[in-house]
């Protein structure tokens, strides 16, 4: 048996997409920064057999969060699929003559050094199976700058430069990297952007491994 381990689990799209891989027959590893958090999403999930279990760590803090993607595999069993997935500060919303140089190293450390830590915590795992998925979620900012939200629209950027190579790099070693862009918000009754909707597209992106970057829907004109 092999694991899913979601960074940046919570109630909406994170337990909808743990659910969809544990039905698959994943155990499932959920990383965030609450533990009472993690608690009631764990119970959530296993009232639904799926065998889940709740790891501390925040994205900015390396450590944690490396040692908590260790302790996943070990306790759970190795790491097969990635998602990348947790939601930005609300400080890091600035527009783009607000933001100043010392603004971007959140949101650089939260886009680019969790995901290249969360990366490197799992490969080695994954090239021992000979296969693996790396998912990373964003919204539009990641492909369509904007200027009211400067942080995340440069974050965004750098993760999607870093995916997109990790895709490149990787598909000889049949580890499948993709992004799926979420361009409206996600709500339950959001035809394309709906948490069930959007947990059923990240697994078929992981089992038809067919490009790397996908849109929940289309962006708007």
């Amino acid at each position: 048996m092999t694991t899913f381990a979601l960074i940046g689990a919570g109630p909406g799209l994170g337990l909808a997409t743990a659910r969809r891989f544990g039905a698959a027959g994943h155990t499932v590893a959920l990383i965030a920064r609450d533990a009472k958090k993690l608690d009631g999403l764990t119970a959530d999930l296993a009232r639904d057999d799926v065998q889940a279990r709740g790891y501390t760590a925040d994205v900015l803090d390396i450590e944690s969060l490396t040692a908590a993607l260790y302790v996943a595999a070990a306790d759970l069993g190795t790491v097969e699929i990635l998602q990348y997935s947790p939601v930005p500060r609300a400080d890091f919303i600035k527009p783009v003559l607000d933001t100043s140089a010392d603004d971007l190293d959140a949101p650089l450390a939260f886009s680019v050094k969790g995901p290249v830590a969360g990366v490197h915590a799992v490969l080695p795992g994954m090239r021992e199976l000979g296969r693996g998925t790396l998912l990373f979620v964003n919204g539009s900012s990641a492909v369509r700058p904007n200027p009211k939200v400067a942080g995340t629209s440069i974050a965004f950027a750098a993760e999607s430069a870093y995916a997109r190579m990790l895709h490149d790099t990787l598909a000889g070693e049949n580890i499948h990297a993709a992004q799926l862009i979420i361009p409206g918000a996600i709500r339950p009754d959001a035809e394309h952007s709906s948490p069930d909707v959007l947990a059923e597209r990240l697994y078929d992106i992981h089992t038809k491994r067919d490009g790397f970057r996908h849109y929940a829907e289309p962006l708007p004109a």
